[in-house]
């Protein structure tokens, strides 16, 4: 069914007869009764009586204009809205992000983009394998990831990534701990401690600290599993565990210090991510921003 059959009905209810809907609708009276021959067989009902006075709807006729008044309305309001957005270059994109560097980045960056480009950003939360399995499903224009300089995650062919921000992974424990006294810490010296990791335990910190825990003959007791930055902040700063994580992503309301290990636990490397594929300008131009609100002196920038 095609719009036009609708509005030839209603035409046909306004002027009485096909010969006036055609003359409305600027079509030959043959094209009218085409169309409402094919609206017929749709509905498999007689819609419309014609006799020498004219034509008139049926009841089952009149239902349908009904409906189709306020579906022509909708219609032409769609098309006047997408016509609208599309002259002013208008679009929406959706970006999926971890906590910590988004509620850090993307305000800023969302505003400045908006200044240069008639877009709508929809933002979406999500740790980095949640954020690439929607990449890869069409469900996002771009994504901020993070994974290990050491132990790339996401590195494929379908995806393009930028390096934005490169910096060590440290311990995150209370600021009254006898371990945040010293500069550094011994991994070995938390072999009783709990330790909160992320839901997911393929994400690059969990995976970090497996690896340095295993390095020094110790494994890692895990006391929560979230994502929430609060609640992990709130669970360190009252001494109940510790975890990894960088000073970007440190919460200077709570009582917690960072403290780098002796062991070597690598470079937490956040990157800008889309599609290897045409994507809108909105989301290479956000990439730029993005990487500008950065020190010149990051390492990979």
């Amino acid at each position: 069914m095609h719009p036009q059959q609708l509005r030839v009905l209603v035409a046909i209810r306004d002027r009485g007869s096909l010969t006036g809907a055609a003359h409305e609708l600027g079509y030959g009276v043959p094209t009218i009764a085409h169309h409402l021959a094919s609206l017929e067989r749709h509905f498999k009902v007689q819609l419309v009586e014609r006799d020498r006075r004219g034509a008139r709807l049926t009841p089952l006729g009149a239902v349908l204009v009904a409906e189709a008044e306020e579906i022509l309305v909708r219609l032409d309001q769609a098309e006047r809205v997408v016509t609208t957005q599309r002259d002013r270059g208008l679009s929406t994109i959706r970006v999926g992000t971890f906590a910590s560097i988004g509620s850090q980045l993307l305000p800023r960056a969302i505003r400045l983009l908006r200044e240069r480009v008639q877009v709508q950003v929809e933002v979406v939360e999500a740790e980095p394998t949640e954020v690439v399995q929607l990449l890869r499903a069409g469900e996002l224009n771009a994504g901020l990831i993070y994974d290990s300089a050491d132990d790339p995650a996401f590195a494929t062919p379908e995806l393009e990534v930028a390096v934005l921000l490169e910096e060590p992974y440290q311990v995150l424990m209370a600021r009254d701990s006898p371990f945040a006294v010293g500069s550094e810490i011994d991994l070995r010296a938390l072999a009783d401690a709990d330790w909160i990791c992320s839901r997911d335990e393929n994400e690059t910190s969990d995976r970090v600290l497996r690896r340095a825990c295993h390095a020094v003959g110790i494994k890692p007791r895990v006391l929560m599993r979230t994502d929430d930055l609060s609640m992990i902040h709130g669970l360190v700063a009252e001494g109940l565990g510790c975890t990894l994580t960088t000073q970007a992503a440190l919460d200077t309301r709570f009582a917690v210090e960072v403290r780098p290990a002796i062991q070597d636990l690598g470079l937490r490397r956040t990157s800008f991510v889309r599609r290897a594929t045409v994507v809108p300008r909105a989301v290479d131009e956000l990439r730029h921003i993005l990487a500008g609100l950065l020190p010149r002196d990051t390492p990979g920038v």
